[in-house]
Parts: C-alpha cells; sequence; structure tokens
C-alpha cells in the first residue's frame, strides 16, 4: 500500500499541470491571433525543463489525439511484435476509404506519412487489446484510458492527452528513455523525420480529432539542434478544412519565433 501511494505521488509530482515552468511567448500569441485560431502551442526545452508557448490553461487541457497516437502505436506494435519491422506490410482491408491513398497496403513507414488510419487500425487489431491496454499505462500516456474498441479508441475517445503531456511523450522518445529497446525507438523515430539539414533535424506528425468535419487539430513532434532537444505540440479549434491547413505552417511559425528553427 505505501510503496503503491509513493508511485502514486511521484507521478503527479512529476505532471506539468502540478509543476509547470511556464513562460508565455507574446510573439506565438501574436502569431495565432493573426491566423485567426483558439489554441495552444507547447515548447520544451528538455535541457532545462521549462516551458514555452501560447495559453498554457489549454496546454494542459486533454484532448483525444487522434493520428498523433500512430507513434506511440508504431513503437507498441513493433515492441510486442504485432510487425516485424516498420517496413513489414500490412493490409488497409480493402473497404473503401474517405482518401483514395489509403487505399492500398503499405507499410508503418509509408502509413505514417500519409496518416493512413485503416493501416493502423489494422496494426492496432494485431497488438489485441491487453496488449495495448498495457503498454499505453506503461508509457503513462494521456490519461491511459483505452476502453473496449481496440481500433477506435484513438479517434473517438476515450483516450485523452494534454500539448504539454505529449512534450514530455516525446522528449522520453527522442531521448531513448521511453521502456523499449533502442532500436524500437529508433525506428519510430525515423518514420517520423520531416526534415533534416546542417542546422536541425525536424520530427513531427499530425492529427485531427473529428476529420475531415469540424473538431481539434495537432500537430507535434521535436527538433533536434546543435543547442539541444526541443520537444513541442500545438492544437487549435478545426472549423474547416483550411484551419487545418494551417497547423504545420503557423508550427513552424512558431518555432522559428521561439529561435528553434
Amino acid at each position: 500500500m505505501i510503496r503503491h501511494f509513493l508511485v502514486l505521488v511521484s507521478f503527479f509530482l512529476a505532471t506539468p499541470a502540478m509543476a509547470l515552468d511556464w513562460t508565455s511567448s507574446s510573439a506565438v500569441t501574436q502569431l495565432y491571433f493573426e491566423a485567426q485560431l483558439e489554441g495552444t502551442f507547447v515548447l520544451y526545452d528538455v535541457s532545462s525543463a521549462r516551458f514555452t508557448g501560447h495559453s498554457a490553461s489549454r496546454a494542459n487541457t486533454r484532448y483525444i489525439p487522434a493520428s498523433t497516437f500512430k507513434i506511440p502505436n508504431s513503437l507498441i506494435g513493433l515492441a510486442v511484435g504485432s510487425v516485424k519491422d516498420v517496413d513489414e506490410v500490412l493490409s488497409y482491408g480493402g473497404k473503401p476509404q474517405p482518401f483514395p491513398q489509403w487505399e492500398r497496403d503499405m507499410s508503418l513507414r509509408d502509413a505514417i506519412a500519409i496518416s493512413n488510419v485503416p493501416i493502423y487500425q489494422n496494426l492496432a487489431r494485431r497488438t489485441g487489446l491487453k496488449n495495448m491496454a498495457a503498454h499505453v499505462e506503461e508509457m503513462r500516456y494521456g490519461n491511459a484510458n483505452i476502453g473496449e474498441t481496440v481500433d477506435r479508441f484513438w479517434l473517438d475517445g476515450p483516450l485523452r492527452i494534454s500539448a504539454v503531456e505529449q512534450a514530455l511523450f516525446l522528449a522520453r522518445l527522442a531521448q531513448d528513455q521511453l521502456p523499449y529497446s533502442t532500436e524500437q525507438q529508433k525506428a519510430t523515430r525515423d518514420i517520423v523525420l520531416l526534415e533534416s539539414n546542417e542546422r536541425y533535424r525536424l520530427y513531427g506528425k499530425t492529427g485531427w480529432v473529428g476529420a475531415p468535419g469540424p473538431g481539434v487539430g495537432w500537430w507535434i513532434g521535436w527538433v533536434e539542434a546543435e543547442q539541444g532537444i526541443y520537444t513541442f505540440a500545438m492544437n487549435i479549434d478545426v472549423r474547416n478544412n483550411g484551419d487545418a491547413d494551417k497547423r504545420i505552417p503557423l508550427g513552424k511559425a512558431s518555432l522559428k519565433a521561439l529561435g528553434v528553427l
């Protein structure tokens, strides 16, 4: 009983909502104002354990992760052997899909690049509800509640996570600190690499709750640069497709305003 209590205490003390070292950025707030969007942006400096961004209250509000969960879904699938590697081809199931590019079998590497939902639903079914629940809890991912439907919980709930929690989860992945092998974490990182040049490496994944209708849009990721590792997470209220298209440009503008890109 005492050990269980101490574990709970240590978890909550490590939770950013309990002790958040937060600095608001007027520059990022101005970008959101100019874009006419409601949302939040979080930048986490791994070396200093400090957060900078826009809307601290929303940054600690949990939302359904949508396709940002493809990152932990990939890692869990590799860990339990649902796929042998990120290049194993999975079936999309043969049913009509909302986007024609989803209507083919493909690997996780190809599927995550176009956010192919049926491929990742297949992966989740291979993993199974019991395995998935255990690993989501082990990761301390958001509220760690996946309910009873193994291939929908990240799209419809009950799984929820805040932008701050996303940034902390990615900080652990970027540093090989999740409870998985170095090879499994590296493979997961590799498939979300977006840009690489002499100054930085940018990793990221989008998500859209309720796509293609109104909902919450995500962009999460991290930057590896000479000065350190910076993880980030943003979400916005998506009213239409035009709002969804603003996620990455607004996210990059925020990273530039904070001197990371």
